[in-house]
């Protein structure tokens, strides 16, 4: 019989969707991978990070955030704002000029791109006529001085990017007003400096590669002095009283030029060489800023001892009596100094360094000069990210503890406020408190506060002094060696290094209502720590379970445990180890479940599963999962290579024999020998976890590596024996498709430290097709999921609903398939990988809700390996909408994948950026902000003497180029035409984000 869909209901059902649902990605967290450029507006007090891929990032006071992308696939080279605008002009190394603007839009600023520009120069002259390699934003705001390879200046009018030949200065005309003596011995070079009078705007200092620095009279368009340098230029720097030049060099040394108008002046008034008589590195920048405390601070980087020193990344402060080389782990990018004053004119207060792994604020008026800690561009990847879990609603006794314990370990941070604090944050106050903790390479479990738009620092865990490894406890990187030259500091978080990959955390599992913490490592170990307000020294014993259970013929081929310490360990205030389960093989724990109510915690490897009673501090029941074939999980993560060749080979040695059994049983076609052949191929690169991978469902062989691999541990109380009586039950998945169920007797309140808890096995399902079970649900009786542990005994859920039937939703690699309870029957399921040949890669639940309506609906949220999001409906499991969010190349984005309880999810977009996504209509944070021009973006009477604002904060006096007034006409017309017509500059810059609100429970 033929069906007809009823209409209304399909657009009731639509619009319901539209309800609920909608993608969004809405703000990224933690620091710009692979940053090449720094720029910062004193008068916006705005700071900008470009970076290799073309991103253009702008900071404020936290919460002041805007990103735009470049179209071109170019790295920017320099970023310069427009002295008191709202503009900022980028350079890349494609050689094109970009000019950018903050529009302000229905209360908010956007980032939008209003114009590029690429020098063109006379035809046949090579590129490096117009190879830009110097950028000067005149004070004027409306020109752009722009020094090139060839040694040629151009004069560019802005925001309209037109040249104005008749004010170029070529390399010719400066050549031939210097000594021939000196123009004998060497040539130019490139530009490597242009920097103006902070006097007289009118004079403007042109630094040369081979050491030659012309000052040059812009209206009379000749120059006044030479200043003939030996050595290879670096940098130059004006001190604000104008008389005084410092340049630095190749080899280490900097000098003192006068500025008197004698020409040629062939000597400096002050040559020296920072640290010593050896050959040193160059100083590739220097400042000089007065202080009312006494002698100028003179800061530069670089200079260190070629031969002892020459890999350090280091910048020297030098101010009266004390000097510190700070030393940065990465290579140094940029830096600039804030000063104090509503026109940055006064005390030095802030030394700013981007370095590649990292962004240090370094105070300046604070006695031993101690780093601020940032709000933002944080170094999520101090070590190597390993694992994510997100805490939604964190009850604010637990909130004040944790932050408690941070402060406790902060006290080494200034007092001072951020120093950056540009831009008006309009978002709300976070509708609740969420955490993300994040576990590292080395050992570490860092916790952030993300609740709003700023992921912010709260405490840092360590699990490694549990352990007997290679690191010093006593070792501070932060102090030098007294009487040591150069005289080092270290400074920053950024620490690739980990003293044993062992320590490396794997799984992390919170509960926010009693304060247990579970994280489990690299080698098997599971710790399980509990939150303490004061220190406490103690001894951690481990429990060694076997997951083998005696079975002959197996040899653990990988890595051995760690050393548990066998004396009291001084554990600091926050979370403090009390139990420690040690798994035997040492293998790499895969998954672990935490129930505080019942105390107990499961865990899993690749051996088997088994689970701890840690209030007994006994381990109650091991389960083994391993298949006779799987002789891969005897080698271990450190034996990687060897399995990438080993599954080589047994994927061929399959491709042989089923060529084999395809000529005696004469099956098949040659075109079915090739299907065949491309699949098995296809599960090898599989196995080499190189590209996500497209298949069909099809039964899997047991034979396949990896089956006993345990991926999924679930605790619930539901009905696993009979329909009348619930009980407490552990459920296990595996890679091979197979589900254990255990039953639990756990003792009462009264008799739980006397009884033991006591399991035994209750049910196994093995899914046909053996695709990889990666989640598994308890529905109750109204087809809503089981609440947290505890979650209903403080009353922020109902109680599950026991008198209908149960349901087990297992979740597999390829499909969703609903059990009814406690016969395990099948009642539906969904297919994933026969649709459209996908594979599951992450699940949760999460609750989402309209925006007018308080009732909330519960629905399972699937991330794909082909970087697809899906929302399935629960209990009925039909797919609701689906949005591409990750590219399905980037492996290791899908893999980091975690989603919050309310329809939200982060994942890895570099090793150092969290991506922060929303599904929900009702949830969604992202930056909401103001940026407003400066008061006065022009000085009323162009010839009065006003002060201009620099990254330098220098004071000028200055007067207007003859086209100010023009030039300043076009900035008014384009502003004027960003505030009237919206959507061709959206269409123009489609790759910059829009900002929107953040929205609350109910707004």
């Amino acid at each position: 019989m033929k069906r007809f869909r009823r209409h209304g209901h399909e657009s009731q059902r639509d619009k319901h969707k539209q309800d609920l649902y909608q993608f969004n990605k809405t703000v990224e967290h933690g620091f710009p991978h692979q940053p090449s450029a720094l720029g910062f507006s004193p008068s916006l007090a705005l700071l900008a990070i470009g970076t290799r891929s073309g991103a253009i990032k702008l900071y404020g006071t936290p919460g002041v955030e805007f990103m735009g992308l470049h179209d071109e696939n170019a790295a920017v080279t320099q970023v310069h704002f427009l002295p008191n605008q709202v503009g900022m002009v980028t350079l890349l190394d494609d050689n094109s000029l970009h000019m950018w603007t903050l529009r302000a839009h229905n209360g908010m600023s956007e980032l939008l791109e209003i114009g590029r520009f690429t020098l063109s120069g006379p035809p046949g002259a090579p590129p490096s006529v117009t190879r830009v390699t110097a950028v000067l934003a005149h004070s004027s705001g409306e020109l752009l001085m722009l020094g090139t390879e060839g040694g040629h200046v151009f004069v560019v009018e802005v925001p309209g990017f037109r040249e104005l030949e008749e004010n170029n200065i070529s390399v010719e005309n400066v050549q031939n007003r210097i000594p021939e003596d000196y123009v004998g011995r060497r040539n130019l070079e490139c530009v490597e400096a242009l920097h103006e009078n902070p006097l007289n705007p009118r004079q403007v200092l042109i630094g040369y590669g081979r050491g030659l620095m012309v000052l040059w009279d812009l209206d009379r368009q000749r120059p006044i002095q030479h200043f003939l340098c030996t050595q290879q230029l670096e940098s130059v720097w004006w001190m604000e009283d104008g008389v005084n030049i410092l340049s630095s060099h190749s080899d280490g040394s900097y000098c003192q030029w006068t500025v008197t108008g004698e020409d040629p002046q062939t000597e400096p008034e002050k040559q020296e060489t920072p640290y010593g008589a050896f050959p040193c590195k160059a100083i590739s920048k220097i400042i000089q800023l007065p202080s009312k405390q006494g002698p100028p601070f003179l800061i530069f980087s670089g200079g260190m001892p070629r031969a002892s020193y020459g890999d350090r990344h280091c910048i020297s402060v030098i101010h009266s009596k004390f000097h510190e080389a700070l030393d940065f782990t990465s290579r140094i990018i940029d830096f600039f100094v804030i000063r104090e004053g509503e026109n940055h004119r006064g005390e030095p207060s802030a030394l700013v360094v981007l370095v590649e792994e990292e962004l240090v604020v370094v105070d300046l008026q604070s006695e031993g000069w101690p780093v601020i800690q940032t709000p933002y561009l944080v170094p999520l990847h101090c070590s190597a990210i390993t694992c994510s879990h997100h805490v939604s609603s964190i009850p604010l006794k637990l909130w004040e503890r944790v932050q408690a314990a941070g402060a406790q370990q902060n006290t080494h941070y200034s007092r001072k406020p951020w120093p950056i604090i540009g831009g008006q944050n309009l978002s709300p106050d976070p509708p609740q408190r969420d955490l993300l903790l994040t576990g590292h390479e080395d050992g570490t479990v860092r916790f952030w506060d993300a609740s709003g738009v700023c992921l912010y620092p709260m405490y840092k865990l360590s699990t490694a002094g549990v352990f007997l490894t290679d690191a010093d406890p006593n070792d501070n990187m932060n102090q030098g060696s007294e009487g040591e030259w150069p005289p080092f500091r270290k400074v920053g978080c950024f620490d690739p290094y980990s003293d044993d990959p062992r320590l490396g955390i794997q799984k992390i599992h919170l509960c926010k209502y009693s304060g247990y913490l579970t994280v489990a490592g690299t080698a098997g170990q599971i710790l399980i720590l509990e939150l303490n307000d004061e220190a406490a020294e103690q001894m951690v014993e481990a429990t060694v379970v076997d997951l083998l259970q005696g079975q002959e013929g197996f040899r653990w081929k990988g890595q051995a445990r760690l050393d548990v310490r066998e004396e009291p360990v001084l554990f600091p205030p926050g979370f403090q180890p009390f139990a420690l389960v040690q798994c035997q093989p040492p293998a790499v724990v895969t998954a672990i479940a935490l129930h505080s109510e019942w105390k107990l915690v499961a865990f899993g490897t690749s051996h088997g599963f088994g689970f701890y009673d840690y209030h007994q501090k006994n381990n109650i029941m091991v389960k083994c999962t391993l298949n006779p074939s799987d002789q891969v999980t005897m080698e271990g993560p450190l034996s990687r290579v060897k399995s990438i060749k080993k599954s080589l080979r047994q994927s061929f040695r399959r491709i042989r024999r089923s060529r084999v059994s395809m000529r005696k049983h004469h099956a098949t076609n040659a075109a079915k020998l090739q299907e065949i052949n491309a699949r098995l191929e296809a599960e090898a690169l599989q196995e080499m976890e190189l590209a996500p991978v497209q298949r069909k469902i099809e039964a899997r062989s047991s034979d396949d590596s990896f089956t006993g691999l345990v991926r999924t541990l679930y605790f619930a109380d539901t009905f696993v024996s009979d329909g009348s009586h619930s009980t407490p039950s552990l459920w296990a998945g595996t890679n091979g498709g197979a589900v254990f169920a255990y039953v639990l007797r756990v003792p009462s309140l009264e008799r739980r430290a006397e009884d033991p808890v006591v399991a035994h096995a209750a049910k196994e399902i093995q899914l046909m097709h053996r695709a990889p079970v990666v989640g598994l649900v308890v529905l109750d009786g109204k087809g809503t999921p089981l609440p947290e542990p505890l979650e209903v005994a403080h009353d922020l859920a109902r109680s599950p609903e026991m008198h209908g039937s149960h349901h087990l939703l297992v979740v597999s690699e390829e499909q969703f398939k609903l059990f009814t309870l406690p016969k395990v029957s099948s009642k539906s399921k969904l297919k994933l990988t026969a649709v459209d040949g996908s594979r599951v890669r992450r699940v949760g639940v999460a609750w989402f809700g309209s925006r007018t309506d308080e009732q909330l609906e519960s629905s399972l949220v699937v991330l794909t390996n082909q970087g697809e999001l899906h929302v399935i409906s629960l209990p009925s499991i039909k797919m609701m909408v689906h949005y591409p969010c990750i590219r399905r190349e980037d492996v290791s984005g899908i893999a980091s994948c975690v989603f919050t309880k309310f329809g939200q999810g982060f994942y890895l977009m570099s090793p150092s950026e969290f991506e922060r996504f929303s599904l929900s209509t009702r949830w969604v944070v992202e930056p909401r902000c103001l940026v407003e021009a400066p008061l006065q973006m022009r000085p009323k009477n162009p010839s009065s003497p006003v002060h201009r604002d620099q990254p330098d904060g220098v004071p000028t006096e200055h007067r207007n180029f003859k086209r100010e007034s023009e030039g300043y006409g076009v900035l008014q017309e384009i502003q004027k035409s960003l505030e009237g017509d919206q959507t061709t500059f959206l269409e123009n810059n489609r790759k910059t984000k829009p900002k929107g609100n953040m929205l609350s429970n109910g707004d």
